[in-house]
């Protein structure tokens, strides 16, 4: 599969990226062994319930994130492409809906060079996002750090 199939308008997508000091076959394990996920997917103070993980283009994942302080939210996405150890796509399909195109690329000695592209429908829907998502997308890749490092 070619990742210009993923291509939107630049105005309608959020890219997050970060160099982590891992080898890309790990970082890809962290986002695809549901064990591992679990303890880090979302924003600071969140946890998650995982009701099935079924890992493949068609399969479906739905979980629910628990607030730090209050409040419960109901997740479900279908995998679109899975290409270990480099590709994650999927889309949402509870709301708000976009899709998520996660890149693994090897980096210099053993890092990997993760790039997370939430694609949306139009600019208005990207926008409501934009102003906090960014923020979270960060402190989700600092849990991911932490996971690694164990």
């Amino acid at each position: 599969m070619n990742n210009a199939s993923f291509t939107v308008a630049t105005d309608c997508e959020i890219v997050s990226s970060r160099v982590f000091n891992h080898p890309r076959k790990a970082v890809f394990q962290a986002w695809t062994n549901p064990e591992l996920l679990q303890k880090w997917w979302g924003p600071a103070g969140f946890t998650n319930t995982f009701h099935e993980f079924d890992l493949k283009p068609g399969g479906r994942w739905r979980f629910t994130m628990h607030g730090p302080e209050k409040g419960h939210y109901e997740n479900e996405v279908t995998f679109i492409a899975i290409e270990e150890p480099s590709l994650i796509a999927w889309d949402r399909i509870s709301k708000p809906l976009f899709r998520v195109v996660t890149t693994f690329e090897e980096a210099a000695e053993g890092n990997t060079l993760l790039v997370f592209r939430m694609q949306f429908a139009t600019r208005e829907e990207c926008d409501k996002l934009k102003g906090f998502v960014v923020d979270k997308n960060e402190e989700n890749f600092d849990r991911l750090e932490a996971v690694l490092r164990q």
